[in-house]
């Protein structure tokens, strides 16, 4: 999987926006709010972290008391959110 062309996260306040820009935002005109998890998850992904396994992967590491049963529900709730971001 990978992010669609078009789609950026930016910083705003203590948060993070992901944002359709260019021909995106002709299917997408809002943002998505992502919490801190979220916004690792995108960097995740942007950074070619491209399989279920290896996002629960990272999950774990960066969260060291997060169990994977928690991780791969938490993931798949991300996933389908941004969906529509997203390209296999």
């Amino acid at each position: 999987m990978r992010i669609k062309d078009g789609y950026i996260v930016k910083k705003l306040g203590t948060g993070y926006v992901a944002v359709a820009v260019g021909d995106a935002a002709k299917e997408f005109n809002g943002v998505i709010r992502l919490n801190p998890a979220g916004e690792f998850l995108w960097r995740s992904i942007a950074e070619g972290a491209d399989t279920r396994e290896k996002l629960t992967a990272a999950m774990l590491e960066r969260y060291e008391d997060l169990e994977r049963a928690r991780a791969e529900k938490d993931l798949t709730e991300f996933l389908d959110t941004v969906a529509f971001c997203l390209e296999e």
